[in-house]
């Protein structure tokens, strides 16, 4: 830059040259004066403009105040040359704070740099944008960044620094960003071909998905899907390994991303992500000799035993990770050991069982001690989460001697985890009251209000504690040096206990009051109106030393301190009152047992250890409290089991057997332990569905029919072919791409409204590219576990120049899942009267057409009904135009359901009546809704 002006490389010089402060700011000021008198002046020409800001840009960084020059660095942004234009974004973005008024003038500069096809340009207008982040220009801007990001025609480096300027402005103004409605167009980038965009704009969702879960629930399937291409395919360029490991960074933010939502009940995403881990974690099995590679596949290799802890901490990856992470605490490398201190801390905070992990507890105490405080403290929590009934007293042990020589840093923290576990664990109210006095005794000043509040609690509402509790603290106080935190529990608890004692040898009423009074002298205030307090309930039980008391009131009553003026006056007014009146008795009753409440200990740690920017998915301190903190948590409405691409085996028993005796064995006197069709998860929002008459018509066709058009449009055609057997189902989803482009970033899900009722799996990962002029296969595997009454809803998104969803409704209805049964006349009508009417029976009367001789159509409705999987029936009714069908519903939960159907057409009337009777009224009326739909289309 200086090396093109020469006025500003003199100037460099001279500010160099100068021997003390008092000629650099001679120096500095005559150019000022020069710069304010060129500017007064005008006429200046691009490059002079541009040399004068340069030389106030320098004095600026050297840490001079400049009040001049602002303008001109708004005017060089308007430059068409590139030089001129990099200083003027340069001297706004140091110059210029987020809320100075010259920023409003730049706006209108930025946009249009942002909207030229000009890289360079746009790469400095982004940079401004995230250097100022102001909240003005968040507003005015974030749409042309947005624009920028997801533009066909933006090149890779552009992309990378939109993606990462949204990130800026999100953190600091999340208002301002619509993210849940951007949200499946940036999630379509994590397709891109370039691994760079890739890696900052899933740093981008990873912001915006910790607060929109349901709204990035498809990011789920992405950054599988991709973990699988890089770790398993090896798609990724030379460019992007880094000491042989494919683009760790990547690899570190998909896992991470993953643990933000519940493990997904999809079986392929399981399997997929089972390989990918167990892949990660057999790379890392022998470490290598090059520093540089073990360091990046640590960084992964812990990412990745953390998301298997995340999804089953049960799971034989797990157990994998257990002895990984034993071999990693003793490391010789700092980092190595923190790493995996840290995350045996999320495994003990999971796993159902702390055996594996207790085997290296001595390990881990030794770390306490580590020269490194990160890795104690990791160590501290490490203990924290794994400390149970079984090992309370020794890891509490081993942390009350190390709180004795431990940082000043780490005091507080222990004191707090050491509260929290002797009162969670302990095996006996006497070590409680042993260890938290041992506690209160060698922190001192680190011990909150909060610890021993909590002691006075648990004591007073403990009524086999309060004589051991005396006695203990009375003992701690006898000690030369005793902090003030343990006087205001002596204080507290002998004033409400020590009568108990007072019996004993060695601790009389007179021994008690020398004893606590000894440590008044060098207490603060507060603590000196709390002993107040223990004095006026002993002169109410104590009357031996009441004129002890009342001397110290007296002296009292004439301290400056106005608190405890107050209370000396008050309490010498009641002790001073005649022995027979119980005035002093009723004020000095003893206090209630405390109402039941969650520890304040345990609200206090998670203050101090307040979530950071990037969220953790799990807390330190158990499995109990994580199971506590998932059950209060918000779910993901569109969580990834919702997203459904898994595999299924189909099978089906056959036994005609077991159908016959569907039907024959009612139970009649339990009618009402059906599937409820009613019980759907409204959390869940279903996706808006595509409408028209042909979209309708296709779909009603093929819920009597196997194959078919689904869904057509100019640029995609979804076709279906389907077979079912018992309660399971196979469909083979055709989509094909109609135009002459390959449409990127394709996306399928699956929305079944209600899980418990109906399972749809995809059988692998869909492809993401559809290319020109072809057409791809999706197998999707259904299971009916219920009866059911909402269609599952296919989402077909992808880029095509701009982002397009389309959402139809697939033909899976509950008659897919009946197998016909072949009935005699006799065996039929007997079901029918055993069935009997309602709530089992369906009936409806609808208006029909005839055919164009004006007779009924009778193949039309064979058709339908046989369609829907019922067997039709001759010779039962003896009108020929009635159809009488029979079938059996296959689900995995309820079993087999008996289903039994009439239709009686009336030629003269227009009119037909259809009833239906199941075993199952939620089934009779459903299959009835189905059925008259497709035979009312006839009237319409």
């Amino acid at each position: 830059m200086a090396a093109n002006m020469r006025g500003l490389t003199q100037f460099i010089a001279d500010i160099r040259g100068a021997r003390v402060r008092e000629l650099e700011e001679k120096r500095i000021n005559k150019e000022m004066a020069n710069i304010r008198k060129k500017f007064k002046d005008g006429n200046l020409d691009g490059y002079q403009k541009k040399k004068y800001v340069a030389k106030i840009i320098f004095t600026y960084i050297l840490g001079y105040k400049v009040d001049v020059g602002h303008m001109e660095a708004v005017n060089l942004i308007s430059s068409s040359k590139y030089s001129e234009k990099q200083i003027g974004y340069l001297a706004v973005t140091l110059l210029m704070h987020e809320n100075s008024d010259f920023l409003r003038l730049v706006v209108n500069s930025i946009r249009k740099d942002l909207d030229e096809n000009n890289e360079v340009s746009n790469c400095l207008a982004l940079h401004a944008i995230a250097n100022v982040g102001s909240s003005e220009m968040a507003e005015a801007l974030s749409e042309d960044v947005h624009r920028l990001l997801i533009s066909p025609t933006s090149q890779t480096f552009v992309k990378k620094k939109a993606a990462l300027t949204l990130l800026r402005l999100y953190r600091k103004h999340p208002t301002v960003i619509p993210a849940a409605e951007w949200a499946l167009r940036l999630v379509s980038i994590m397709d891109d071909q370039d691994l760079g965009v890739v890696i900052c704009v899933t740093s981008l969702i990873m912001a915006l998905a910790q607060d929109h879960l349901d709204a990035y629930a498809v990011c789920y399937t992405k950054a599988v899907d991709r973990l699988h291409r890089l770790v398993i395919e090896g798609e990724y360029s030379a460019t992007y390994a880094y000491y042989k490991v494919p683009s760790p960074w990547l690899q570190v933010k998909l896992l991470r991303l993953l643990q933000y939502y519940a493990p997904s009940e999809d079986a392929t995403l399981r399997s997929v992500l089972h390989e990918v881990l167990q892949t990660i974690m057999n790379n890392s099995a022998e470490p290598s000799r090059n520093v540089q590679h073990n360091n990046a596949q640590h960084a992964v290799l812990f990412e990745a035993i953390s998301l298997a802890i995340h999804l089953d901490a049960s799971s034989p990856l797990v157990g994998t990770s257990a002895v990984l992470l034993a071999r990693f605490i003793s490391s010789k490398e700092t980092n190595v050991r923190y790493l995996g201190l840290d995350t045996m801390a999320h495994l003990a905070a999971r796993a159902d069982s702390l055996e594996p992990l207790k085997k290296h507890q001595g390990t881990i105490i030794l770390s306490l001690r580590d020269k490194d405080i990160s890795v104690r403290r990791r160590a501290l929590d490490l203990l924290y989460s794994m400390c149970d009934t079984d090992n309370s007293e020794l890891i509490v042990g081993e942390l009350l001697r190390y709180l004795k020589v431990a940082d000043y840093a780490l005091r507080e923290e222990m004191v707090l985890k050491i509260a929290i576990l002797t009162e969670k664990y302990a095996n006996s109210y006497k070590w409680y009251v042993d260890t938290i006095l041992q506690l209160i005794s060698a922190a001192g000043d680190h011990v909150g209000d909060e610890v021993w509040y909590r002691v006075v609690q648990i004591v007073t509402n403990t009524e086999d504690l309060q004589e051991y509790a005396a006695k203990v603290v009375f003992e701690h106080l006898k000690s030369p040096s005793t902090h003030e935190s343990l006087v205001k529990v002596g204080g507290y608890i002998l004033g409400e206990y020590g009568h108990l004692i007072a019996n004993d040898t060695g601790y009389s009423p007179l021994e008690q009051f020398q004893v606590l009074h000894s440590k008044s002298q060098f207490c603060v205030a507060s603590t000196r109106s709390l002993l107040l307090s223990t004095y006026i309930k002993w002169v109410n039980v104590f009357p031996e030393i009441k004129p002890q008391l009342i001397n110290i009131f007296e002296r009292y009553r004439h301290v400056l301190d106005a608190e405890l003026q107050q209370r000396a006056c008050e309490f010498y007014s009641l002790a001073s009152r005649p022995d027979d009146d119980e005035v002093l008795q009723n004020v000095c009753e003893e206090m209630p047992p405390f109402p039941p409440r969650v520890s304040a200990l345990i609200g206090r740690l998670n203050r101090k250890l307040g979530d950071t920017e990037d969220k953790r998915t799990w807390i330190h301190g158990g499995k109990e409290m994580n199971l506590e903190r998932h059950a209060n948590s918000r779910k993901a409405t569109l969580g990834p089991g919702s997203s459904a691409t898994g595999t299924t085996t189909v099978t089906g028993n056959t036994d005609a057997q077991d159908v016959m005796s569907s039907l024959a064995g009612l139970n009649l006197s339990s009618p009402g332990e059906q599937s409820d069709l009613s019980r759907v998860d409204s959390s869940v929002v279903a996706p808006r569905v595509a409408v028209g008459p042909s979209v309708e018509k296709w779909f009603n066709k093929l819920i009597y029919s196997a194959d078919g058009v689904l869904y057509e449009d100019v640029q995609i055609q979804i076709g279906i072919k389907s077979r079912y057997q018992g309660h399971l189902g196979q469909l083979a989803i055709y989509l094909g791409n109609k135009i002459s482009v390959p449409l990127t970033s394709f996306t399928s899900t699956i929305h079944v409204n209600d899980s418990e009722a109906l399972s749809a799996t995809f059988a692998k990962i869909p492809p993401n590219i559809l290319v020109p002029r072809t057409q791809s296969q999706q197998l999707l595997h259904v299971e009916c576990k219920k009866a059911f009454s909402s269609f599952p809803i296919l989402t077909v998104s992808f880029l095509a120049g701009a982002h397009q969803s389309v959402s139809i409704r697939l033909p899976i209805s509950v008659t897919k899942f009946i197998e016909g049964v072949k009935l005699g006349q006799a065996d039929f009508f007997e079901r029918w009267k055993v069935i009997g009417g309602a709530p089992r029976e369906a009936q409806a009367v609808f208006p029909i057409t005839l055919d164009g001789t004006g007779q009924l159509d009778l193949v039309r409705y064979r058709q339908v009904v046989s369609g829907n999987h019922l067997e039709i029936l001759g010779d039962v009714d003896p009108n020929p135009n009635n159809l009488v069908a029979a079938g059996v519903l296959h689900t995995s939960v309820d079993g087999k359901v008996g289903c039994l159907l009439r239709l009686e057409p009336n030629r003269e009337a227009k009119l037909c009546r259809l009833t239906v009777r199941s075993t199952s009224e939620d089934v009779a009326a459903e299959v009835l809704r189905l059925i008259e739909k497709l035979l009312r289309l006839d009237s319409s």
